[in-house]
């Protein structure tokens, strides 16, 4: 291989950078990003840039862009020391489309950004494996994106990975706050686990604090730590944006970093307030495992964990059933978990978890 710029053979492999080695890992991702395709997709990988006919959008009377960007955190520490890494690609995908879906807004595609200390073709591979596979289960196409390898900066088996979509919905069919009314209700959503938010108190509760290791079994999960912390994340856009469709349901919220209460009060207007019985739910083991080695405070879980559930649509009473009953046949777990009222002083947008979990 020669340097273009100073025709010295190697002196790019010398620095640390392998250009052979990113060109065999784009080889080995071709046959799982053609399976993320959208017949409004043109070309394939080698592009300088993603493209999409967006004549798919002329059936729209006023479409909305919609846009989402995101990580997964310090869960990909994980898949690190585990050596497994086509499940940290779904998480990435779950992070941005379900940001998008709030709205209404159907993700048309994706792009993604890997940064690594060391391009090992396989594991590459392995990540966009994952990505692909969750953009089909999204129903979104995988347009391009990047591999950089960052020797000197990261660690030769570090690597983090970002990534953003678009999508687009009908101005008249937009979800928000704006829609939220008295006498609403809150229908939650189950998680498939901790998603990808909360991970640096995760690791330090079990790992450090706690002295578990990521090999060991652990009963009550049923299962071994690291299986359990590599679960995916849920993508819940296909079933959400059926719900958005067949339903009147008026908001949804995504619930990531921060919580339920304050995730919630993202799509609450400030004249009314929502209360969310914890009773109608038992977290999954892992969270009660998280707050009993880290002797965590329950406000403390509760602001950093989705404590169980990862999506939460505000919808009018006379649509919850329906609204239960299409998330079912998607595969998504629905309860109803509260209800929206008009604000008491003090209470204004607010978002009251009141009672307690079973068994907690």
């Amino acid at each position: 291989m020669t340097n273009a710029q100073s025709g010295t053979p190697g002196a790019y492999a010398a620095a640390g950078v392998d250009i052979e080695a990113a060109d065999q890992a784009i080889e080995l991702m071709k046959e799982w990003v053609e399976k993320a395709r959208r017949p409004e997709m043109l070309g394939g990988l080698g592009g300088f840039a993603g493209l999409f006919d967006a004549s798919a959008l002329l059936r729209f009377k006023r479409p909305l862009l919609a846009t989402s960007t995101d990580g997964v955190g310090t869960k990909v520490e994980i898949a690190r020391r585990m050596d497994v890494h086509d499940t940290i690609g779904y998480d990435l995908v779950g992070m941005v489309v379900d940001d998008l879906v709030v709205c209404g807004a159907e993700p048309l595609f994706m792009t993604d950004y890997i940064a690594t200390g060391k391009v090992v073709p396989e594991k590459i591979a392995a990540i966009v494996k994952g990505i692909a596979s969750a953009c089909v289960d999204a129903g979104t196409a995988l347009v391009g994106g990047e591999t950089a390898e960052h020797p000197g900066l990261l660690a030769p088996d570090e690597y983090d990975v970002a990534g953003a979509t678009t999508g687009v919905v009908e101005a008249d069919d937009l979800l928000g706050a704006h829609l939220v009314a008295e006498g609403d209700v809150v229908i939650a959503m189950a998680s498939s686990g901790l998603h990808s938010n909360g991970y640096s108190l995760v690791r330090h509760v079990l790992l450090k604090q706690g002295g578990l290791d990521l090999a060991e079994h652990v009963d009550e999960l049923g299962r071994t730590l690291g299986e359990e912390l590599l679960e995916p994340t849920r993508i819940y856009a296909k079933a959400c944006l059926r719900v958005a469709r067949e339903t009147g349901t008026h908001a949804m919220s995504h619930v990531t970093g921060g919580g339920l209460a304050a995730n919630l009060e993202r799509v609450m207007p400030r004249e009314l307030t929502a209360t969310v019985e914890r009773g109608t739910w038992t977290p999954a083991p892992v969270f009660s495992l998280v707050k009993r080695v880290g002797d965590v405070p329950q406000p403390d879980i509760e602001a950093t964990l989705n404590q169980g559930v990862g999506m939460v649509a505000l919808t009018p009473a006379a649509d919850v059933d329906r609204t239960i009953a299409l998330l079912a046949e998607a595969g998504v777990p629905a309860w109803v978990a509260g209800s929206v009222s008009r604000a008491g002083e003090g209470d204004e947008g607010r978002v009251r978890l009141v009672g307690q979990h079973p068994g907690w």
